[in-house]
């Protein structure tokens, strides 16, 4: 895990970026296969273009998998309570994402510690591919 600790992190605090290589054809492919997403959109490329698209597109999920590296390089996976995405925008082959947050709450009483993080997948353009949130569990101190 990067040295990012989120049990001392404030309102305002920034995860660690995650840039990812361009999605491929390969990328695709290989989530296909482990997911058992075999949606044609997403591998057919005659079907993308029949359904008026230039290219295959990006499973919505395999982009939520990166948001979710992104924490898990950070943060344990024990300690994520909530994690939630909503999709925004096409995800094309030769994207480039990134995957950033920052810390919108914190919560420190005797019932609960967390810091809830908004999230965002962007492409190498700026364009907003997916919006989510993540609940963190804090340690006790």
């Amino acid at each position: 895990m990067e040295n990012w600790n989120y049990n001392t992190a404030k309102v305002g605090d920034r995860i660690p970026h995650l840039t990812l290589k361009p999605i491929s054809r390969t990328s695709l492919a290989l989530y296909a296969g482990a997911s058992g997403d075999h949606n044609p959109i997403h591998i057919d490329l005659d079907f993308a273009k029949k359904s008026g698209l230039p290219d295959v597109i990006a499973h919505g999920m395999l982009v939520m998998a990166y948001l979710g590296r992104a924490l898990t390089n950070i943060i344990h996976q024990a300690e994520i309570q909530e994690f939630g995405v909503q999709f925004s925008s096409i995800i094309q082959i030769g994207d480039t994402l990134t995957c950033s947050g920052v810390v919108i709450e914190q919560i420190n009483n005797d019932e609960l510690k967390s810091i809830t993080l908004d999230l965002v997948v962007s492409d190498s353009k700026g364009d907003k591919k997916l919006s989510g949130h993540a609940i963190i569990k804090l340690k006790n101190s």
